[in-house]
């Protein structure tokens, strides 16, 4: 049995590290965090990735995509975690799973083409406040003009149109009149978050929404999970770097056995951590059985490995890993992101447990 990614894949990941390496550098995403105001998502950037296929992966060949699987756009949520890219990939992707999911025939032809194509920019709204992010805990209802509130939207005020978990399943809401939305001054200003309230919104129901709500939890925690590994060994890869680079005493700070531990640490708690999302990715396509269970635990585990490695990579990097100038503090706070949205692991963990019986 072959463990590895594919000749494809492989091309596939190398071809967008390519990209971002000359799009997206540290240099391009400090500006982005220097820049006054709200955060913004980089429109050029993410022109540049709708032209490589991005949004087209998981859409089906007959409705214009690459008819691609979970595991190969999570392993572009790890390239785009890698290089902190600013751009609307998480809700965009997990809405189009979504619509791909629960979506009748009409509405895949409907939504799934333009979403491929980058005329429409989707994103996805589960979250209600106070950790009410799984379908049983939702309260929106789309029997009516739907009314209330979400936070946390990715992108909500680029969107186009917005996938909302409501007690019926899921429900397209298409942007227009009835809904307000207001940017959050969130930590983390590569992917910008929104509270959307719905005033009386015209919400069309997915078919099969209702069926398709765990799978679709699922695939968001497959792919966190994915960009906290990414960013997490982008972290460690700085810090070996840096104690290569760096000399006190006449000698490469590298050489200090208390720091040859840490960066050890780092690096064994994040490399074995591909092949849980890398499973999770796979089980969510071919082993369905077990999907859940495994994207619960690639979900708690790689967000709290990320986050406890950008803060060694920040006492790694010593008096210049606390600065506003270093890279460390924009992992740092993707990895906040990554670590709360969708619930803390903690809950995932207990998630974890109840799927197997404990």
């Amino acid at each position: 049995m072959n463990f590895l990614l594919s000749e494809d894949q492989l091309a596939l990941l190398d071809g967008l590290a390519a990209l971002l390496r000359d799009r997206c550098d540290a240099q391009h995403v400090h500006k982005l965090f220097d820049t006054p105001g709200e955060a913004v998502i980089d429109t050029a950037l993410w022109a540049q990735l709708v032209e490589f296929g991005v949004p087209a992966i998981f859409v089906p060949e007959q409705h214009g995509g690459l008819g691609l699987e979970m595991i190969d756009l999570a392993i572009v949520a790890e390239a785009l975690g890698a290089f902190a890219a600013p751009v609307p990939f998480f809700g965009h992707a997990i809405a189009t799973v979504a619509i791909a999911l629960g979506g009748s025939e009409a509405q895949k032809a409907k939504w799934l083409p333009r979403l491929a194509s980058g005329e429409l920019l989707g994103t996805i709204t589960l979250g209600e406040g106070k950790a009410a992010w799984l379908p049983e805990e939702w309260t929106l209802s789309a029997a009516a003009p739907l009314s209330g509130v979400k936070t946390l939207v990715p992108n909500a005020a680029e969107a186009d149109l917005i996938v909302v978990g409501v007690t019926e399943g899921l429900a397209i809401v298409a942007k227009g009149a009835g809904i307000v939305t207001a940017r959050l001054d969130g930590a983390d200003r590569t992917r910008p978050l929104d509270t959307v309230t719905f005033e009386g919104a015209t919400a069309e129901l997915l078919e099969d929404g209702k069926a398709a709500t765990a799978r679709l939890i699922d695939a968001a925690a497959v792919l966190l999970a994915a960009d906290a590994f990414g960013g997490a060994e982008r972290c460690v890869q700085m810090s070996v770097d840096y104690a290569r680079m760096r000399e006190q005493y006449g000698v490469q700070i590298g050489q200090f056995q208390g720091l040859r531990y840490q960066l050890v640490k780092m690096a064994l708690a994040t490399e074995p951590s591909r092949g849980l999302y890398w499973y999770a990715a796979h089980a969510w396509g071919e082993i369905p059985e077990q999907a859940s269970h495994a994207a619960a635990q690639a979900k708690a585990h790689l967000t709290d490995t990320y986050l406890q490695v950008t803060r060694d990579t920040v006492e790694a990097h010593g008096g210049i890993g606390f600065t506003w100038e270093h890279d460390t503090h924009i992992y740092m706070k993707r990895a906040m992101w990554d670590w709360a949205w969708l619930g803390a692991p903690s809950r995932h963990r207990l998630r974890a447990a109840e799927l197997i019986g404990w």
